[in-house]
């Protein structure tokens, strides 16, 4: 290895990998433990710690496995000890000795948004599996006997969408999960969902496409394709949360959306977020109360399920209480009746899109601004390039970020504020035509020129962030 471009700085610290994976008595196979026991002496690491989570990993492939990689990792650790005795931090310093610890946790999206749906209520859930989503539905199945909820494995996604809008009509809170593939399948369903008014969860993980694509890779190419999906007009919430945090808090408050407004609602994440791990605080659901909008299960003389209301938000009801009333695909009256007629097509149409007026009224927060109000470079972006972002304008004191983490209802004031005061914004996507970049010019009026477009499946890295600043502070070609 030629390590003479390396800065000055690091500290060199050789270790004859293969050499002591074949002491330990597995070859090459060995060889990425052994450099875990050396990296774990570097971080300040317990090696028995180690040890137990090489066991807790490899157990179920027999003794001689574990004992080979136990015999690895202590090789690696005693060859750093023995050579870098000093080259040591206190990175892994094990929370127990540490006089100020704060409780954390590890998740990832899928983890953090199957969890949130548990947090956030749901009574059924039904998920064909399909990368990058998988996990949500592994940990789904595993606690629904703990929790209380149902999940069901469908045949496909058409089966998954149509189940949940039948739990969803009979008054479960309901979800399915999928990604770009799985989600064009269930777009029928979606439309179905809209004009029935029945409240849907629908957590979609991106990944590069068209067709199959490239499917073990990331993408953020499904936002259009959620926000315009199935034939006509309805509302439909898209929340589009930046890392596995926002990913459990936003799936959790999307069954409250879901019901409050009686609509489909897409968390739309990628797999960047679905199965990267990321420490953070341990998840608060002290705050959080089920909130199921305006909905009776008591019997209601002349019911109308969809009666014309100012909000654009009906009562709803559930069969068996004693108020009649028929869910269709059709457009129909207030009873559920179909009907073509022009004030009543109108009406109800004008009802169901005023429901995005009220959301965004009543419940879409501003988008965070990260760094100084005032900044010479301003970032825009959202999805999981919020990590990168975030850590490169840290780098600056003249660079700020917007993250937007709502895509429909869209922060049309606060966005056009911060873009009207910016002197150089610059939007990063990874997409091939800056999908949010459209949504922003059509919804403010302002086309933001300079963009930086990653479209190969690899995340938008912290480097090629603060390059590019440094490209536009330095005068460069943007």
């Amino acid at each position: 290895m030629d390590v003479s471009k390396l800065p000055e700085g690091p500290n060199l610290c050789p270790v004859p990998l293969s050499l002591l994976a074949k002491k330990a008595g597995g070859g090459e196979l060995l060889i990425n433990t052994v450099a875990l026991g050396a990296v774990t002496f570097h971080l300040g690491g317990d090696l028995e710690i180690l040890k137990n989570l090489i066991k807790d990993e490899y157990g179920d492939k027999g003794e001689e496995v574990v004992v080979a990689n136990h015999k690895a990792a202590e090789l690696g650790f005693e060859f750093a000890l023995e050579n870098y005795p000093k080259v040591v931090s206190e990175t892994l310093k094990p929370v127990d000795t540490m006089s100020s610890a704060v409780p954390r946790m590890v998740i990832n999206g899928n983890e953090a948004a199957a969890l949130g749906a548990i947090a956030g209520g749901v009574q059924f859930a039904a998920i064909y599996p399909m990368s990058p989503i998988s996990n949500i539905l592994h940990v789904l199945a595993k606690h629904q006997e703990t929790y209380g909820y149902v999940y069901k494995q469908p045949e496909d996604e058409i089966s998954a969408i149509n189940m949940i809008m039948g739990a969803s009509f009979a008054g479960a809170r309901v979800m399915t999960a999928t990604s770009g593939g799985g989600f064009a399948l269930m777009s029928e369903g979606y439309g179905m969902a809209g004009i029935a008014e029945l409240p849907i969860v629908i957590v979609e993980g991106q990944r590069g496409g068209p067709a199959t694509g490239i499917p073990t890779w990331s993408s953020q190419g499904d936002l259009r394709f959620v926000l315009h999906a199935h034939q006509e007009d309805f509302p439909r919430i898209v929340l589009t949360p930046g890392d596995p945090e926002e990913t459990f808090y936003m799936t959790m408050e999307a069954f409250n959306l879901a019901e409050k407004y009686q609509t489909p609602v897409v968390v739309l994440i990628d797999k960047n977020i679905c199965e990267n791990d990321k420490s953070i605080n341990y998840l608060d659901i002290s705050k959080y109360e089920v909130d199921r909008g305006n909905f009776t299960m008591e019997k209601v003389e002349d019911y109308k399920r969809y009666e014309l209301a100012e909000d654009g938000i009906s009562q709803r009801s559930i069969p068996g209480v004693g108020n009649f009333f028929i869910a269709t695909s059709d457009e129909h009256d207030a009873i559920g009746y179909s009907n073509e007629e022009i004030q009543n097509r109108n009406d109800q149409m004008h009802k169901r899109m005023t429901k995005l007026e009220t959301c965004a009224k009543r419940d879409m927060p501003e988008p965070e601004l990260f760094g100084p109000k005032e900044a010479d470079v301003t970032l825009i972006s959202w999805g999981s390039n919020k990590g990168s972002l975030q850590h490169a304008v840290k780098e600056f004191d003249n660079v700020n970020f917007l993250h937007l983490a709502w895509a429909n209802p869209f922060p049309v004031e606060k966005v056009k504020e911060v873009l009207e005061s910016a002197k150089h914004p610059i939007l990063f996507e990874c997409n091939y035509t800056a999908h949010m970049g459209g949504i922003i010019r059509e919804r403010t009026g302002i086309d933001i020129k300079d963009k930086f477009l990653k479209f190969d499946g690899r995340p938008i890295y912290v480097e090629e962030v603060i390059e590019k600043i440094n490209s536009v502070l330095k005068g460069g070609k943007s």
